[in-house]
């Protein structure tokens, strides 16, 4: 490029510079656009359902079921974990346990069932607490 000190021939050279940007700009939203519809029709976004950060196993991925005495073990750390603790939130009893919320939810649902849990509370502000071993659960 050569130095010009000629007002007006810089100012023709900005224009002819602004001027390839912005059709070179045109032309790249243009294919991008381009390829956007030409996929969009044969494929649809899904959302991701994940919102939770954390480990993931493998047999939740593959839907596989798990073994009653896998279960029956877990609800026994649960529960422990539970006495240890009461009053928690599944998010603060869960890395005590060494499983995901989610995991929990099977075993937990155990628990209550058989009366040896009580929760207190909705969605994320459950509480859950240990029942006493004579104590009844009380029918709602």
């Amino acid at each position: 490029m050569t130095n010009t000190t000629d007002l007006p021939d810089l100012c023709i050279r900005i224009e002819h510079l602004v001027e390839e940007y912005i059709s070179a700009t045109r032309a790249a939203a243009q294919a991008a656009l381009n390829r956007a519809f030409a996929t969009g029709a044969t494929a649809t976004v899904r959302p991701s359902r994940s919102t939770t950060p954390g480990p993931t196993s493998s047999r939740s991925r593959t839907g596989a079921r798990r073994a009653a005495d896998e279960i029956g073990a877990l609800s026994e750390r649960l529960y422990e974990a539970v006495c240890r603790t009461p009053g928690e939130t599944m998010t603060v009893i869960a890395p005590a346990v060494g499983a995901t919320a989610r995991e929990l939810n099977r075993p937990m649902m155990r628990l209550k069932q058989a009366g040896r849990i009580r929760s207190v509370g909705t969605r994320h502000a459950t509480r859950y607490f240990p029942m006493a071993p004579g104590a009844q659960r009380a029918s709602a």
